[in-house]
């Protein structure tokens, strides 16, 4: 955890780029950036879905009721989290949050079996409905704002890469015990 609240940090913000920030924002852009994968130069989206998959495999193993009741949670503390850091990088949905890529997947699996197939089956096509992003996705990306904005269209791209999902194992038996 340390290396994640000493990690220099460069923005417009003087207080962000000077690291004078207070320990609870610090935090705060640990989580909402993945530990800082949306950080990384490239496809920052991208890592932090592979962030997601271990809370995912840990999920997996919830029941149904405790799964559903876990999701909404995470969702909710997303939401709460990536506003908190617009507000802290001073700017409108910043690429480095990824925290709306881990719910996002996190609805992927929900209620699905994980393994190593369903795992890279699932990371791919939630990538492909987060980027593409369908009707309504962008238009609730562009519609609403703040922290709900930036998480809610991963959610619909994971409630859409689930349904694909679903439709794949059904068809193939894949995920499925033996």
């Amino acid at each position: 955890m340390h290396s994640c609240i000493s990690y220099r940090l460069t923005n417009s913000s003087s207080d962000y780029r000077h690291g004078a920030m207070q320990f609870r924002d610090r935090l705060v852009l640990c989580l909402a950036t993945g530990f800082f994968s949306g950080r990384l130069p490239v496809a920052p989206g991208t890592f932090g879905t592979l962030i997601g998959l271990p809370i995912c495999y840990l999920f997996s193993g919830f029941q149904t009721g405790l799964f559903v009741f876990c999701a909404v949670l995470f969702i909710i503390f997303s939401v709460a989290l990536a506003s908190a850091a617009e507000k802290i990088l001073n700017e409108k949905d910043p690429a480095e949050i990824v925290i709306d890529e881990i719910a996002g997947i996190l609805v992927t699996f929900a209620v699905l079996p994980f393994n190593l197939q369903t795992a890279v089956l699932g990371f791919i096509i939630f990538r492909v409905f987060d980027i593409l992003k369908p009707f309504p996705i962008r238009w609730l990306e562009r519609k609403i704002s703040g922290g709900s904005g930036i998480v809610v269209d991963d959610v619909v791209a994971g409630i859409y890469a689930n349904l694909v999902l679903r439709l794949i194992i059904f068809i193939y038996s894949i995920g499925a015990a033996p």
